[in-house]
């Protein structure tokens, strides 16, 4: 059964799109991560490194729902063996499995808030949940030449043309306890999804952070980020605010574990 952490009200539901070892060494994508950095998040986060010291990468999706109510997903994963990501990833991926594991059918999934447009993240949006809005920041549609020339003929049109397409800009309620969070850097409209009871929050972060290093050293620039400085100033506004109030946890797309207590 998929790993599942409650909000208040919300049940987040952490699933597994697939795994594998990242593309390029992972000293290249933090080239400013030392050797006791990587100690340090080798010890917070043991299953995402391999024996040889390759990035082992898991791809997750979240889905959040109040009892047996509509499904918000957050990113849509790998997608199938023709996506885009399948150039570097290790597609095909596992999504609708995991759903039917959780009890999730596609048509429960009302809203899929993608919280940005690398390829990893939108794997089966649109095909997969025929009954959704896809939610994406205005700022992301304005930089599509920044991601993968198929987008916008095989996402970004159809789900305009279906009526599915629902742009935003900055933060923005879903419901009373869901919000998204413009977390720009990562990409021009990164968004992460913040879920709150009031005394615990949770943050699904897309790639606000990638690896436990950046939990390490918040700091730390990752080689795959548009905007290095933006990215940096985003995690380092956004996680210590999570905790002024009390616990929180983040919910991760790439991290060993899903659900990662702050504070």
């Amino acid at each position: 059964m998929p790993l599942t952490h409650t909000v208040g009200s919300i049940t987040v539901t952490a699933l597994v799109d697939g795994a594998g070892p990242f593309f390029q060494p992972r000293e290249e994508a933090f080239p400013d991560a030392t050797p006791a950095h990587w100690r340090a998040a080798d010890a917070r986060d043991p299953a995402t490194v391999t024996r040889d010291g390759r990035w082992w990468l898991p791809f997750r999706c979240f889905a959040l729902r109040a009892g047996d109510g509509p499904v918000t997903l957050v990113d849509a994963g790998i997608g199938p063996a023709d996506s885009p990501a399948a150039s570097w990833a290790p597609v095909p991926g596992r999504l609708p499995e995991e759903l039917a594991a959780a009890g999730i059918d596609p048509s429960d999934v009302r809203t899929v808030v993608l919280t940005h447009l690398h390829s990893d993240h939108i794997g089966w949006a649109g095909s997969l949940f025929t009954q959704a809005d896809h939610l994406v920041q205005q700022a992301e549609l304005d930089a599509l030449e920044l991601f993968h020339p198929e987008l916008p003929a095989r996402l970004v049109g159809p789900l305009r043309a279906a009526g599915q397409l629902r742009v935003v800009d900055g933060d923005t309620a879903l419901t009373p306890a869901v919000r998204v969070l413009s977390t720009p850097g990562h990409t021009p409209g990164h968004q992460s999804v913040l879920v709150d009871a009031g005394d615990d929050r949770l943050l699904v972060t897309g790639d606000l952070l990638v690896h436990a290093v950046q939990l390490v050293e918040p700091g730390l620039a990752y080689a795959h980020e548009e905007d290095p400085p933006t990215a940096r100033a985003s995690r380092m506004a956004l996680l210590p605010a999570l905790t002024a109030h009390g616990p929180a946890t983040l919910a991760n797309p790439h991290l060993g574990d899903p659900f990662v207590p702050l504070g």
